[in-house]
């Protein structure tokens, strides 16, 4: 009987370690999928869009970069799928500047 409880304590134990490192790697995939918005809002800010582009990709491997100009200034959304297919996205505004 104390076997059966053991083994049952030892499931759920391994579960929510799991779930905690899952959310873990999430905030650290966060973090990245932020920095790289930042970065190539910079990097576009400054005039050198392919650049940022590039960082970007580097900086959170596998995710989706668009970069929009508007009235005067940059927009950078960058996004990707998390652990478990949670969506990461992160947004970053950079004013233009003068050249």
């Amino acid at each position: 009987m104390v076997t059966i409880e053991a083994a049952i304590a030892v499931c759920a134990l391994l579960v929510v370690m799991a779930l905690g490192a899952a959310g873990l790697t999430a905030v650290i995939e966060q973090m990245q999928c932020t920095d790289a918005a930042r970065e190539a809002a910079r990097l576009t800010a400054r005039g050198e869009r392919q650049r940022g582009e590039q960082v970007a990709g580097e900086i959170a491997a596998g995710a989706t970069v668009v970069i929009s100009g508007e009235a005067d200034g940059v927009r950078v959304v960058v996004s990707k799928r998390g652990p478990l297919g949670l969506p990461l996205t992160a947004v970053a505004f950079a004013v233009l500047e003068p050249r």
